[in-house]
């Protein structure tokens, strides 16, 4: 397993797995090419974008935090775990850190198969597994609201933070 930090990623990679934060854009393609392989028939990214909404609020940005150093570990073990299990060529795990405008990315994951199916199953299961486990928070931001911190999962009511 490899580690690095610097000013804008934090990231590891083992034996067809590629996990990273990172407070810049991501960018679609170069997260493709971490599992692009000629064995792979298939190759499945999910995008997981920002939305103007949530709970009937209009929101303005989200913020996403993370403990680096576990979550990166907590990545790189979904991520085995996942091409072990559904026979992948590769999968990668890239998610954004610090503000998130509307419309813009904060996780990719893409995965590579021979065959197209098992590449659509480990693609979800890789983002409920990540959505669930890793050690990333975000803070919704609120039209004309004080924001809301709250785990990194579908359907979770944030709890204000004060001070």
């Amino acid at each position: 397993m490899t580690g690095q930090q610097d000013d804008a990623v934090w990231e590891a990679s083992e034996d067809g797995c590629y996990v990273a934060l990172t407070h810049d854009h991501l960018n679609v393609q170069d997260v493709m090419n971490r599992v692009r392989s000629p064995a792979a028939g298939a190759i499945v990214l999910f995008a997981g974008t920002t939305r103007d909404n949530f709970g009937g609020k209009p929101v303005k940005e989200l913020q996403y935090t993370s403990y680096n150093k576990l979550a990166l570990r907590t990545m790189l073990g979904i991520t085995k775990d996942i091409l072990a299990k559904h026979g992948l060529k590769g999968i990668a795990m890239v998610h954004r850190l610090g503000t998130v405008p509307i419309g813009e990315e904060s996780i990719l994951i893409a995965v590579s198969s021979p065959h197209r199916q098992a590449a659509w199953r480990a693609g979800e299961e890789a983002l409920e597994e990540c959505k669930a486990k890793v050690e990333v928070w975000k803070r919704e931001e609120f039209e004309g609201e004080e924001g809301v911190w709250r785990a990194n999962r579908d359907g979770a009511v944030g709890e204000r933070v004060t001070g």
